[in-house]
Formats: structure tokens, sequence, C-alpha cells
């Protein structure tokens, strides 16, 4: 992307900015997005945290205006089968009929009470690093509306909170800012599940996704964030965690790949004790481009990381996966580990895979390593000799790929929901042995 049609999309986003209307209380936070948006350098392939993923398709979309509330038809299957409460967004906008159940705990910010705002504004923004997290300046630009679960002091709630973004196409390329802030408090506890996934047109449009989560000393977070839009989406998203004394915040996330599609965790360990465990699977196919980017700050000692992704790659798709681990010198005492191992499907599909470790402590326990392999004709000859067919043995070998992560997961409607849709996806002929 050259430097003007850079600027050029840099100042496009002030304007859409400029056009919005919020509440009074983000004045603050959206002038200072905009100020650090507009300041900012844009990536190129000289820039370590974008190198390998471009951002032309962005810049080429077009996008000049917001998109809006529009009619949607999902597949009955699209959505979890489970008690929650639960929030529909079409295109970042509520759907009040789509939505269901209640508690005061979880609110929109354009209809917090005068104490959630506070609540809003002392922690909107601030569990992120905008220097290395270019869009999350641009999401607090945009800020307007959003989700916040606020779980008071010593309880936890009954449900879980289900959070479902749908994506529809408009006559022109739109774009959709989203954003969650979860406040935690100490001894507390609460499950948050997002769900990105669109109608079964050809999408259009420009999804930019914020997640803050603050998890309070004793406190737990469980999280899961499901990508599964169609494949001519551009999504940018992050999930920003800071977490407290003893606490734990458990998270799983799976993403199917899209034109765009970049990712960001960044998990901080401010007090001793503080356990972060983050599964991963990602699953690009045809022509798409997939980027997680992970960040683990051990910044206080005697803290815990457990970090495993695994991705499969079909066709002529690309996937990037650059996980760090950074212990600070006051963090002695840290175990941290990382897994990332990749199956590649084809001999054109590409991964490029970079685990890193940045120790200044020395008194730690850290692993880290990294794998790429493609399907094992033997063990598909012997699944095939013993009466599979090819796409069976092919759809097992998958499934053994991942299923140790899928197995694992606690919440029985995402485990339920994932198996059926990976069996289906699984069975397609992109997946070449």
């Amino acid at each position: 992307m050259s430097e003007n049609k850079a600027q050029d999309f840099q100042q496009l986003a002030l304007q859409l900015a400029g056009n919005q209307t919020s509440a009074p209380w983000l004045d603050a936070l959206r002038f200072q997005g905009s100020e650090q948006w507009l300041e900012a350098n844009w990536p190129n392939r000289r820039t370590e945290l974008w190198k390998y993923t471009p951002l032309q398709a962005l810049q080429r979309g077009g996008f000049s205006t917001w998109a809006s509330a529009q009619k949607h038809t999902l597949d009955d299957n699209a959505t979890l089968k489970l008690e929650a409460i639960r929030l529909v967004f079409v295109n970042g906008q509520f759907d009040a009929e789509a939505s269901s159940g209640a508690d005061a705990a979880v609110v929109r910010f354009s209809q917090a009470s005068e104490q959630q705002q506070a609540i809003i504004a002392e922690n909107l923004g601030k569990t992120v690093d905008t220097k290395r997290h270019l869009f999350a300046s641009l999401s607090n630009a945009w800020a307007q509306d959003g989700v916040l679960v606020h779980v008071p002091k010593n309880t936890k709630l009954d449900l879980p909170v289900y959070v479902v973004h749908v994506s529809t196409p408009e006559a022109e390329a739109a774009i959709a800012n989203t954003r969650v802030l979860v406040v935690v408090e100490e001894g507390a506890q609460a499950e948050l599940i997002e769900h990105f996934i669109s109608d079964n047109q050809m999408q259009n449009g420009f999804v930019n996704s914020l997640t803050e989560i603050s998890v309070a000393a004793n406190a737990r977070f469980d999280h899961y964030r499901i990508n599964l839009e169609e494949e001519h989406i551009i999504h940018v998203g992050g999930v920003h965690i800071q977490l407290q004394r003893d606490s734990q915040y458990h998270g799983f996330t799976l993403a199917e790949g899209s034109k765009l599609k970049r990712i960001d965790y960044q998990v901080t360990h401010l007090g001793q004790g503080a356990h972060a465990n983050l599964n991963g699977v990602y699953l690009p196919r045809n022509e798409q481009l997939l980027d997680y980017h992970t960040n683990m700050e051990h910044v206080a000692a005697h803290c815990t990381t457990s970090e495993v992704f695994r991705g499969i790659i079909a066709d002529n798709a690309k996937a990037v996966f650059n996980g760090r681990i950074h212990i600070h010198q006051d963090a002695q005492k840290t175990l941290a580990e990382l897994s990332n191992k990749n199956l590649l499907t084809s001999d054109t599909a590409e991964i490029d895979t970079k685990p890193e470790l940045e120790i200044y402590a020395d008194d730690v326990k850290c692993a880290h390593g990294a794998t790429v392999s493609q399907l094992d004709q033997t063990s598909m000859f012997y699944l095939q000799s013993r009466g599979l067919t090819k796409t069976q043995a092919r759809t097992m070998l998958s499934f053994g790929f991942i299923n140790e992560l899928l197995q694992d997961l606690p919440q029985a409607a995402v485990r339920e929901h994932l198996h059926e849709h990976l069996t289906k996806l699984f069975a397609k002929e992109y997946f070449v042995s």
C-alpha cells in the first residue's frame, strides 16, 4: 500500500468517526483514539507486527460508510443451542427481537446507568496498548455502543453471556465497529461467548472488533471467541486481558480465514499467582489469509501461562501465527509454555509461524516450539484399507490433529456446535491429500 493511499484511509476513518453521534462521556476516549490513529505509522512489510499480513484488501475495499441493521437469514444451526443471556448485533446494530435473557450485570453502553457509565469510563480503553495495536486506537475513535459485562465482588453469573455478531452485505462496502468490556471484580466468576457469523451471501464489510477484559484478584473468567464468517469479509479483532493476583483466564478461540482476518490476543499478568490458559484453532482454505498474534506479558512473579494453537491450512491459503511470551525482570518463578503445530493439506498452503521468548528474569521455566507437517500418507492408506473412504480418512486425521483442544472445552454447547460444523468442513473436497 502506498503512503498516500494509507493516509487516505486514515483520513477517511477519521471522517467516519466525525459522522457518529455518541454519549458525551465517551468523548475523551474518542478524541484520544483519533489523535493516536492520525499519528500512527501505517504498517508495511518492514513493520514486524504486520510483516506477513498485507493490508491492501482493507484499503481497496472502498469503505466509506457505516453499516446499518439489515434483515438476515441464518441457517438454524448457525448459532449455539444454549440457555444464556443473548445479545445479537447485526452489522454492529443491536437486534432486540433476536436477543433474549436479561441480567443487571449485562448492559449496552447506550443503556447504561450513571453508575455503569462510570465503570465504563474508568475501564474502557485502559487494557489496550494502542502503540502496539493500531486498530485498537481506531476502535477508540469509533467508540459508540457496546456491551458491558460487570460482575460484582464475590458473585457468579448464573448464565453465560452469549454475544452474537452477524454480518450481512450492503449495497456499498460498509464498516461495523464492535466493542465488549468485561469487568470481573474480586472473587467473582463469569463466562462469555463471542460468536462472529454471517448470512449465506457474499460479504463486503469490514468488522473492527475489540474486547477488553479486567479480572480482579481471585476471580475467574472463561471466554470463547469463534469466527465463522463468510470468506469475503475483512475482520480485524483484538482481545486484551489484565489479570490481578491469583486470578484466572481460560480462553479458547477458533477462526476460519477470509480475504483478510487478523486477531490479536494480549494478556498481562499484573498480580502474583495469576494464570492464563489460551488455546486456539485456525482453519484457512481457498485463497484466504488468517493471522493470529498473541502476546503474554508477565509483569508479576509466580504467574503461569499455558498456550496451545493448532492450524490446518488448505488449498492456496496462508496462515500466520506469532506467539510472544515476555518475562519482565521482576517476574521471577514464572512458568510459561507455548506450542504451535500446523498441518498443511496441500502443496501450496503456507504457514509463517514465529514463537518468541523474551526473558529478563533468571528464575523461570519457559518452553516454546512449532512444527509444520502434512497428512501422513501411511495413515491415510491404513484407514482406507480398513474400509473408510478417502474423505472419511481425511476427516478422521484432521479431527485427530485438533481434537485434544475441542474435547476439553467445558462449555458443551460450544463443543457440540464446533464438532458438527467441523465434521462438515473436513468432509469437503478442498482438503487435498
